[in-house]
């Protein structure tokens, strides 16, 4: 079995923990009841935020791209440089105010409403493209040859092969009596 060799590890930028807290104080704020609880909120939730933090990891492989995340609900994705279609990047304007980006990993075959995400990852366009440049020589170098247009060596079937063909002829022929017989 081969084993992944390691290409890039991507660090996270701390002001993401800031960027949780601001999401979910708007939604509190949006609620009107619950803005009394901001303030509580926010010095209950900053040593969580602190520990999804450390929990992040995004690690790009010679063959894959490789997320975890999570403190109770832990989440680890891997996906093969060849199913990756496309990365992208996200930034709303809370995450440009906060300097941040995330990535969006699109795969083949798969819904939008299962897309692979990480926000936080410092210099995310630097990781982006090398997750694309790796997936592109992956691709290249594992690309099946194609058939070559040169024509081939004519050489006369070997007695094995005449054996063989004559019981597909054979039992082809046992199939159209089989399927006349029916439609009769």
């Amino acid at each position: 079995m081969h084993e992944e060799r390691i290409i890039r590890e991507a660090s996270f930028d701390p002001k993401v923990k800031t960027y949780w807290l601001l999401q979910t104080s708007g939604i509190a704020a949006a609620t009107f009841l619950l803005i009394p609880l901001i303030p509580v909120w926010w010095f209950l939730a900053k040593p969580f935020a602190e520990r999804f933090l450390r929990s992040l990891s995004c690690v790009l492989t010679d063959r894959s791209l490789k997320m975890k995340k999570g403190v109770f609900v832990r989440i680890e994705k891997t996906v093969p440089m060849d199913k990756i279609t496309d990365v992208g990047l996200v930034q709303g304007p809370v995450m440009r105010w906060l300097g941040l980006e995330a990535i969006s990993v699109e795969t083949a075959g798969q819904s939008m409403a299962s897309s692979i995400s990480m926000l936080g990852i410092r210099d995310t366009r630097a990781f982006r493209d090398a997750v694309l440049r790796q997936r592109d020589a992956y691709l290249e170098a594992n690309r099946a040859p194609l058939l070559s247009s040169a024509p081939t060596e004519h050489r006369p079937p070997s007695e094995t092969d005449a054996a063989l063909l004559r019981d597909i002829r054979n039992s082809l022929k046992r199939i159209e009596k089989l399927l006349s017989r029916k439609s009769s």
